[in-house]
Protein backbone atom coordinates (compact mmCIF):
# COMPACT_ATOMS: atom_id res chain seq x y z
CA UNK A 1 0.00 0.00 0.00
CA UNK A 2 3.20 2.31 0.84
CA UNK A 3 4.18 2.06 -2.95
CA UNK A 4 0.45 3.26 -4.24
CA UNK A 5 1.05 6.45 -2.80
CA UNK A 6 4.86 6.63 -3.36
CA UNK A 7 4.05 10.73 -5.04
CA UNK A 8 2.12 11.42 -2.11
CA UNK A 9 4.69 10.87 0.17
CA UNK A 10 7.31 12.81 -1.78
CA UNK A 11 5.03 15.86 -1.67
CA UNK A 12 3.91 14.88 2.27
CA UNK A 13 7.50 14.52 3.30
CA UNK A 14 10.66 16.00 1.36
CA UNK A 15 8.97 18.99 -0.32
CA UNK A 16 9.49 20.63 3.44
CA UNK A 17 13.11 21.24 2.13
CA UNK A 18 11.56 23.79 0.34
CA UNK A 19 9.63 27.05 1.60
CA UNK A 20 6.15 25.57 1.88
CA UNK A 21 4.00 26.63 -1.35
CA UNK A 22 1.85 29.36 0.06
CA UNK A 23 -0.92 28.31 -2.42
CA UNK A 24 -1.63 25.46 -0.79
CA UNK A 25 -2.02 27.44 2.75
CA UNK A 26 -5.02 29.33 0.72
CA UNK A 27 -7.31 27.02 0.90
CA UNK A 28 -8.87 27.11 4.71
CA UNK A 29 -11.54 24.91 6.25
CA UNK A 30 -14.18 25.15 9.31
CA UNK A 31 -12.61 24.88 12.37
CA UNK A 32 -12.41 21.37 14.40
CA UNK A 33 -12.63 20.58 17.83
CA UNK A 34 -9.40 20.85 19.93
CA UNK A 35 -8.05 17.89 21.13
CA UNK A 36 -6.38 17.24 24.44
CA UNK A 37 -2.67 18.65 25.08
CA UNK A 38 -0.17 15.95 23.93
CA UNK A 39 0.53 16.40 27.74
CA UNK A 40 -2.33 14.61 29.37
CA UNK A 41 -3.45 12.80 26.42
CA UNK A 42 -5.49 10.02 27.37
CA UNK A 43 -6.88 9.02 23.57
CA UNK A 44 -7.15 5.54 22.55
CA UNK A 45 -3.79 4.25 21.32
CA UNK A 46 -4.54 3.74 17.39
CA UNK A 47 -0.81 2.52 16.61
CA UNK A 48 1.87 0.69 17.81
CA UNK A 49 5.56 0.16 16.83
CA UNK A 50 8.93 -0.71 18.50
CA UNK A 51 9.87 1.64 20.79
CA UNK A 52 6.61 3.39 20.41
CA UNK A 53 2.76 4.42 19.85
CA UNK A 54 1.08 7.17 18.10
CA UNK A 55 -2.30 7.97 20.08
CA UNK A 56 -5.51 9.19 18.27
CA UNK A 57 -4.91 12.68 19.31
CA UNK A 58 -1.30 12.48 17.59
CA UNK A 59 -2.87 11.08 14.76
CA UNK A 60 -5.44 13.82 14.76
CA UNK A 61 -2.95 16.44 15.06
CA UNK A 62 -0.89 14.91 12.39
CA UNK A 63 -4.17 15.39 9.74
CA UNK A 64 -5.02 18.52 11.46
CA UNK A 65 -1.36 20.01 10.21
CA UNK A 66 -1.33 18.01 7.00
CA UNK A 67 -4.98 19.76 5.70
CA UNK A 68 -3.56 23.21 6.69
CA UNK A 69 -0.34 22.73 4.99
CA UNK A 70 -1.90 20.74 1.96
CA UNK A 71 -5.40 20.68 1.43
CA UNK A 72 -5.39 19.39 -1.78
CA UNK A 73 -5.52 15.79 -0.17
CA UNK A 74 -7.86 16.84 2.39
CA UNK A 75 -10.73 15.12 0.66
CA UNK A 76 -8.30 11.84 0.82
CA UNK A 77 -8.68 11.88 4.63
CA UNK A 78 -11.83 10.23 5.27
CA UNK A 79 -10.53 7.30 3.04
CA UNK A 80 -9.09 4.33 4.85
CA UNK A 81 -6.23 3.28 3.02
CA UNK A 82 -5.00 6.82 2.85
CA UNK A 83 -5.53 7.03 6.67
CA UNK A 84 -3.39 3.83 6.91
CA UNK A 85 -0.80 5.19 4.30
CA UNK A 86 -0.56 8.67 6.94
CA UNK A 87 -0.40 6.89 10.25
CA UNK A 88 2.55 4.67 9.13
CA UNK A 89 3.94 8.07 7.69
CA UNK A 90 3.75 9.24 10.82
CA UNK A 91 5.71 6.58 12.99
CA UNK A 92 8.29 6.16 10.28
CA UNK A 93 9.24 10.29 11.10
CA UNK A 94 8.38 9.96 14.59
CA UNK A 95 10.43 6.99 15.03
CA UNK A 96 13.63 8.68 12.73
CA UNK A 97 13.88 11.93 14.75
CA UNK A 98 13.48 10.22 18.15
CA UNK A 99 16.46 8.17 17.23
CA UNK A 100 18.46 10.68 14.93
CA UNK A 101 21.38 12.38 16.33
CA UNK A 102 22.04 14.90 18.40
CA UNK A 103 23.61 17.01 15.72
CA UNK A 104 20.69 16.56 13.37
CA UNK A 105 17.92 17.35 15.93
CA UNK A 106 19.85 20.55 16.33
CA UNK A 107 20.26 21.75 12.99
CA UNK A 108 16.42 20.45 12.18
CA UNK A 109 15.56 22.60 14.17
CA UNK A 110 17.24 25.07 13.17
CA UNK A 111 16.21 24.96 9.54
CA UNK A 112 12.45 24.34 10.41
CA UNK A 113 11.97 27.72 11.91
CA UNK A 114 14.11 29.71 9.68
CA UNK A 115 11.52 27.88 6.52
CA UNK A 116 8.96 28.24 9.01
CA UNK A 117 9.41 31.90 9.62
CA UNK A 118 10.19 32.49 6.01
CA UNK A 119 6.63 31.13 5.28
CA UNK A 120 4.93 32.98 7.69
CA UNK A 121 5.93 35.96 6.18
CA UNK A 122 5.07 35.97 2.98
CA UNK A 123 1.34 35.36 4.03
CA UNK A 124 -0.63 38.88 4.96
CA UNK A 125 -0.32 39.42 9.03
CA UNK A 126 -4.59 39.41 9.35
CA UNK A 127 -4.73 36.20 6.99
CA UNK A 128 -2.19 33.63 9.09
CA UNK A 129 -3.91 33.56 12.11
CA UNK A 130 -7.54 32.77 10.81
CA UNK A 131 -5.90 29.49 8.52
CA UNK A 132 -4.80 28.39 12.18
CA UNK A 133 -7.74 28.92 13.78
CA UNK A 134 -9.13 26.86 11.04
CA UNK A 135 -7.37 23.75 11.60
CA UNK A 136 -7.27 24.44 15.29
CA UNK A 137 -3.92 24.83 15.13
CA UNK A 138 -0.75 27.38 16.72
CA UNK A 139 2.55 28.09 15.23
CA UNK A 140 3.97 25.43 17.39
CA UNK A 141 2.40 22.78 16.07
CA UNK A 142 3.39 23.72 12.45
CA UNK A 143 6.84 23.92 13.49
CA UNK A 144 7.63 20.97 15.69
CA UNK A 145 5.72 18.79 12.42
CA UNK A 146 8.35 20.73 10.01
CA UNK A 147 10.96 19.88 12.94
CA UNK A 148 10.60 16.46 12.67
CA UNK A 149 10.55 16.15 8.83
CA UNK A 150 13.92 18.05 9.30
CA UNK A 151 15.51 16.02 11.53
CA UNK A 152 15.10 12.98 9.49
CA UNK A 153 16.24 14.60 6.50
CA UNK A 154 19.69 16.34 8.08
CA UNK A 155 20.50 12.90 10.12
CA UNK A 156 19.85 10.82 6.93
CA UNK A 157 22.34 13.07 4.65
CA UNK A 158 24.92 12.28 7.71
CA UNK A 159 28.04 10.56 5.57
CA UNK A 160 26.47 11.39 1.93
CA UNK A 161 30.03 12.72 0.39
CA UNK A 162 30.94 15.08 -2.19
CA UNK A 163 31.00 11.89 -4.93
CA UNK A 164 27.72 10.81 -3.74
CA UNK A 165 26.57 14.56 -4.62
CA UNK A 166 28.45 14.86 -8.58
CA UNK A 167 27.20 11.17 -9.32
CA UNK A 168 24.08 12.18 -8.08
CA UNK A 169 23.82 15.08 -10.20
CA UNK A 170 25.50 13.57 -13.46
CA UNK A 171 22.66 10.79 -12.96
CA UNK A 172 19.92 13.67 -13.16
CA UNK A 173 21.68 16.79 -14.46
CA UNK A 174 18.55 18.36 -16.13
CA UNK A 175 16.82 18.17 -12.96
CA UNK A 176 19.71 20.27 -11.53
CA UNK A 177 20.72 22.68 -13.85
CA UNK A 178 18.61 26.23 -14.00
CA UNK A 179 18.47 28.83 -16.18
CA UNK A 180 17.97 32.64 -16.85
CA UNK A 181 15.97 32.51 -19.69
CA UNK A 182 14.22 35.72 -21.49
CA UNK A 183 11.41 34.76 -23.62
CA UNK A 184 8.22 36.45 -26.07
CA UNK A 185 5.48 34.17 -26.23
CA UNK A 186 3.03 34.35 -28.71
CA UNK A 187 -0.15 32.09 -27.87
CA UNK A 188 -2.17 29.74 -29.89
CA UNK A 189 -5.10 31.39 -28.04
CA UNK A 190 -5.17 35.58 -28.61
CA UNK A 191 -5.90 36.96 -25.07
CA UNK A 192 -7.61 39.67 -25.97
CA UNK A 193 -10.18 37.98 -27.88
CA UNK A 194 -9.75 34.67 -26.54
CA UNK A 195 -9.95 33.10 -30.02
CA UNK A 196 -7.80 30.61 -31.63
CA UNK A 197 -5.15 31.91 -33.75
CA UNK A 198 -3.87 30.27 -36.45
CA UNK A 199 -0.43 28.69 -35.97
CA UNK A 200 0.69 30.72 -39.04
CA UNK A 201 -0.24 33.71 -37.69
CA UNK A 202 1.64 32.80 -34.40
CA UNK A 203 4.86 32.44 -36.05
CA UNK A 204 4.22 35.41 -38.40
CA UNK A 205 4.00 37.43 -34.94
CA UNK A 206 7.17 35.71 -33.41
CA UNK A 207 9.26 35.79 -37.01
CA UNK A 208 8.34 39.23 -36.46
CA UNK A 209 9.45 39.90 -32.84
CA UNK A 210 13.15 37.81 -33.91
CA UNK A 211 13.84 40.02 -36.43
CA UNK A 212 13.26 43.27 -34.13
CA UNK A 213 15.49 41.55 -31.94
CA UNK A 214 17.76 40.64 -34.04
CA UNK A 215 17.83 44.08 -35.52
CA UNK A 216 19.20 45.36 -31.87
CA UNK A 217 15.86 46.08 -30.08
CA UNK A 218 15.39 45.64 -26.46
CA UNK A 219 14.61 42.26 -25.16
CA UNK A 220 12.69 43.55 -22.45
CA UNK A 221 10.84 46.57 -23.98
CA UNK A 222 10.06 43.53 -26.64
CA UNK A 223 8.76 41.84 -24.72
CA UNK A 224 6.60 44.14 -22.06
CA UNK A 225 5.20 44.89 -26.07
CA UNK A 226 3.85 41.70 -27.49
CA UNK A 227 5.15 38.68 -24.77
CA UNK A 228 1.63 37.06 -23.93
CA UNK A 229 3.40 34.95 -21.16
CA UNK A 230 1.46 37.09 -17.75
CA UNK A 231 4.14 35.47 -15.84
CA UNK A 232 7.33 37.14 -17.34
CA UNK A 233 5.83 39.98 -19.60
CA UNK A 234 6.02 42.84 -16.84
CA UNK A 235 9.53 41.82 -16.13
CA UNK A 236 10.73 41.49 -20.00
CA UNK A 237 10.05 38.33 -20.07
CA UNK A 238 12.59 36.95 -17.55
CA UNK A 239 13.26 33.87 -15.69
CA UNK A 240 15.90 34.27 -13.47
CA UNK A 241 17.60 31.44 -12.29
CA UNK A 242 14.67 28.66 -12.61
CA UNK A 243 15.24 25.20 -12.66
CA UNK A 244 14.85 23.78 -16.06
CA UNK A 245 13.22 20.62 -15.42
CA UNK A 246 10.04 22.60 -14.46
CA UNK A 247 9.41 23.70 -17.96
CA UNK A 248 7.51 21.96 -20.98
CA UNK A 249 10.49 19.54 -22.92
CA UNK A 250 10.80 21.83 -26.20
CA UNK A 251 11.05 24.93 -24.09
CA UNK A 252 13.35 23.26 -21.54
CA UNK A 253 15.57 21.71 -24.09
CA UNK A 254 15.91 25.04 -25.82
CA UNK A 255 17.12 26.34 -22.44
CA UNK A 256 19.35 23.55 -22.03
CA UNK A 257 20.96 23.57 -25.39
CA UNK A 258 20.45 27.33 -26.97
CA UNK A 259 23.98 29.04 -26.99
CA UNK A 260 24.21 31.90 -24.06
CA UNK A 261 22.75 34.99 -25.32
CA UNK A 262 21.56 34.09 -29.14
CA UNK A 263 18.36 35.02 -30.05
CA UNK A 264 16.73 31.58 -31.26
CA UNK A 265 14.57 30.69 -33.82
CA UNK A 266 10.67 30.52 -32.79
CA UNK A 267 10.16 27.85 -30.48
CA UNK A 268 7.05 25.91 -30.71
CA UNK A 269 5.03 24.03 -27.45
CA UNK A 270 1.35 23.60 -26.89
CA UNK A 271 0.84 27.04 -25.81
CA UNK A 272 2.32 28.70 -28.98
CA UNK A 273 5.59 30.04 -30.29
CA UNK A 274 9.05 31.59 -27.74
CA UNK A 275 11.43 33.49 -28.67
CA UNK A 276 14.21 33.11 -26.32
CA UNK A 277 17.79 34.07 -24.87
CA UNK A 278 19.48 32.21 -22.61
CA UNK A 279 21.39 34.68 -20.21
CA UNK A 280 22.92 32.40 -17.87
CA UNK A 281 23.02 28.74 -17.09
CA UNK A 282 24.36 26.32 -14.34
CA UNK A 283 24.73 23.07 -15.81
CA UNK A 284 27.76 21.57 -14.44
CA UNK A 285 28.14 20.32 -10.59
CA UNK A 286 30.87 22.85 -9.87
CA UNK A 287 29.09 25.69 -10.86
CA UNK A 288 26.29 24.94 -8.25
CA UNK A 289 26.01 27.34 -5.56
CA UNK A 290 26.17 25.83 -1.74
CA UNK A 291 22.79 26.23 -1.81
CA UNK A 292 21.70 23.92 -5.11
CA UNK A 293 24.70 21.75 -3.79
CA UNK A 294 22.23 21.71 -0.26
CA UNK A 295 19.40 20.70 -2.34
CA UNK A 296 21.23 17.69 -4.17
CA UNK A 297 22.32 16.89 -0.62
CA UNK A 298 18.74 16.62 0.61
CA UNK A 299 17.49 14.34 -2.16
CA UNK A 300 19.62 11.68 -1.66
CA UNK A 301 18.58 11.75 2.06
CA UNK A 302 14.91 12.04 0.43
CA UNK A 303 16.39 8.27 -1.41
CA UNK A 304 17.33 6.85 1.92
CA UNK A 305 13.60 7.96 3.72
CA UNK A 306 11.96 6.09 0.54
CA UNK A 307 14.05 3.49 0.99
CA UNK A 308 12.92 3.14 4.50
CA UNK A 309 9.77 3.48 3.87
CA UNK A 310 9.01 1.20 0.61
CA UNK A 311 11.90 -1.14 1.61
CA UNK A 312 10.56 -3.20 4.03
CA UNK A 313 12.11 -1.64 7.06
CA UNK A 314 8.98 0.07 8.30
CA UNK A 315 7.09 -3.03 7.77
CA UNK A 316 9.19 -4.86 10.42
CA UNK A 317 9.06 -1.58 12.95
CA UNK A 318 4.96 -1.43 13.14
CA UNK A 319 3.05 -3.92 15.40
CA UNK A 320 -0.14 -2.96 14.94
CA UNK A 321 -2.54 -0.22 13.37
CA UNK A 322 -5.99 -0.07 14.75
CA UNK A 323 -7.55 3.17 12.95
CA UNK A 324 -11.61 3.73 12.99
CA UNK A 325 -12.85 2.54 10.01
CA UNK A 326 -14.79 5.15 7.93
CA UNK A 327 -16.22 2.96 4.91
CA UNK A 328 -15.41 5.03 2.97
CA UNK A 329 -14.60 3.92 -0.34
CA UNK A 330 -11.56 5.44 -2.67
CA UNK A 331 -12.82 7.80 -4.94
CA UNK A 332 -10.35 7.15 -8.19
CA UNK A 333 -6.91 6.63 -8.91
CA UNK A 334 -4.32 8.52 -6.67
CA UNK A 335 -1.32 6.83 -8.08
CA UNK A 336 0.16 9.93 -9.45
CA UNK A 337 -1.65 12.70 -7.36
CA UNK A 338 0.90 15.35 -6.52
CA UNK A 339 1.29 18.69 -4.60
CA UNK A 340 1.48 21.67 -6.44
CA UNK A 341 3.58 23.73 -4.25
CA UNK A 342 6.62 22.93 -2.11
CA UNK A 343 8.64 23.42 -3.80
CA UNK A 344 7.55 24.02 -4.20
CA UNK A 345 9.51 20.82 -5.05
CA UNK A 346 10.52 20.01 -8.43
CA UNK A 347 10.72 17.47 -11.82
CA UNK A 348 8.59 14.76 -10.35
CA UNK A 349 7.07 11.70 -11.19
CA UNK A 350 3.98 13.13 -14.10
CA UNK A 351 3.07 16.49 -15.45
CA UNK A 352 1.17 18.97 -15.21
CA UNK A 353 0.18 22.55 -15.53
CA UNK A 354 -1.31 24.95 -13.37
CA UNK A 355 -3.55 27.67 -14.41
CA UNK A 356 -0.46 30.31 -14.25
CA UNK A 357 0.97 27.90 -17.33
CA UNK A 358 -1.53 29.31 -19.61
CA UNK A 359 0.67 31.29 -22.04
CA UNK A 360 3.85 29.85 -20.29
CA UNK A 361 5.56 26.50 -20.24
CA UNK A 362 5.72 24.68 -17.19
CA UNK A 363 6.37 21.41 -16.15
CA UNK A 364 5.50 21.21 -12.53
CA UNK A 365 6.66 18.94 -9.99
CA UNK A 366 5.55 19.69 -6.21
CA UNK A 367 7.20 18.81 -5.44
CA UNK A 368 7.94 18.14 -5.18
CA UNK A 369 8.84 17.33 -5.71
CA UNK A 370 11.77 13.59 -3.75
CA UNK A 371 13.99 15.83 -5.51
CA UNK A 372 12.64 14.09 -8.47
CA UNK A 373 10.11 17.14 -6.45
CA UNK A 374 12.87 19.78 -5.24
CA UNK A 375 14.34 21.36 -7.79
CA UNK A 376 12.86 23.92 -6.18
CA UNK A 377 14.76 23.00 -2.64
CA UNK A 378 17.90 25.19 -3.80
CA UNK A 379 16.76 27.47 -6.16
CA UNK A 380 12.99 28.93 -5.94
CA UNK A 381 11.84 28.52 -9.37
CA UNK A 382 8.79 30.26 -10.34
CA UNK A 383 6.37 28.80 -12.33
CA UNK A 384 5.97 29.77 -15.84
Amino acid sequence: MLQKYKTVKKVLSVSMVAVLSLSLLAACGKKEEATTPESTDTSAVVATYDGGTITANEFDMEQRVMKFLYPEYAQMMDMDDFKDYLVRQEIAYKYLSENASDEAKTEGSKVATEQFDKMKAQVPEEQWPEMLKAQNLTDDNIKDYMTRIMTVIKDKETGVTEDDMKAEFDKNKEQYTTASVRHVLINFTDPKTQKERKKEDALKIAEEVKAKLDGGADFAEVAKEYSEDPGSADKGGLYENAAVAQWVEAFKQAAITLPLNKISDPVETEYGYHVMKVEARTDAYDKMTAEQKDSIKSSIAAAKIDTFMTGGELDKLVKEVNLPKTDKAEEGNTEGTEGTGTDTQTGTEGESKTDDTKGTDTKTDAGTTDQDATTSEGTDSSSK
